[in-house]
């Protein structure tokens, strides 16, 4: 019976192909220097700009870039752990972050952090919503699923813009503050790499992965 039992366990190792190794994906991204603060800069397409003086987001930072590879296998994306849910704040009459990055099939929340009202919305084809106006302490919600960028506004403040950046699987990423990021573990092997930047535009590389990797990455 031992005999039979080790030949067994021996056959089913020889027929069990080995897994494909993990490898990661770390690196720096550099963007160029910020654009000029232009007043008003994000007045949304046929609405005049308004004539409040609050502060504007700022524009240029590194950590609105959004990394994300276009596709890794099912099991793969199962396997890394959901993000958590992120927040697009109104406060200060900026929307907080300027950029906010999910999977598709991922909600946003948009709490209006601001003694004011606010209204949240968008016309964007990836994901068309409007969130109505509300209070101070309120927050409401919106379901992305499908990949793209959304470009959100507010109705009332014609100056507050933001970005939700819905990647087609969870294995996406954005830098710090000093361009460092980390993208999950995926099988080796070759994948195209796409980055984003509301200010920058968009590029995609393709890249080689038999093991861990580090990538200098710039406009």
């Amino acid at each position: 019976m031992k005999t039979s039992f080790w030949l067994m366990a021996a056959a089913v190792l020889v027929a069990t192909p080995p897994l494909a190794r993990a490898a990661v994906l770390r690196g720096t991204l550099a963007v160029p220097p910020a654009p000029p603060q232009a007043k008003h800069m994000n007045a949304y397409p046929g609405q005049a700009s308004s004539m409040a003086s609050h502060r504007m987001a700022p524009r240029g930072a590194v950590s609105d870039a959004v990394l994300w590879f276009e596709r890794v296998p099912g099991a793969t994306d199962s396997a890394i752990a959901a993000p958590p849910r992120p927040k697009l704040a109104q406060k200060d009459q900026c929307f907080m972050p300027r950029v906010v990055s999910v999977p598709a099939g991922g909600t946003v929340d948009f709490p209006n952090q601001d003694p004011i009202y606010h209204n949240v919305f968008s016309v964007s084809t990836t994901r068309r919503f409007d969130l109505g106006k509300y209070p101070k302490g309120h927050s409401r919600s919106v379901t992305f699923q499908k990949a793209g960028v959304v470009n959100v506004y507010c109705d009332i403040h014609s100056d507050m813009a933001a970005f939700v950046l819905v990647a087609p699987n969870r294995a996406f990423t954005q830098p710090g503050a000093d361009g460092a990021f980390v993208l999950p573990d995926v099988p080796s092997g070759r994948y195209t790499l796409h980055v984003w930047h509301p200010d920058f535009g968009a590029f995609e590389r393709d890249v080689e992965l038999a093991e861990d990797r580090t990538l200098a990455l710039s406009w």
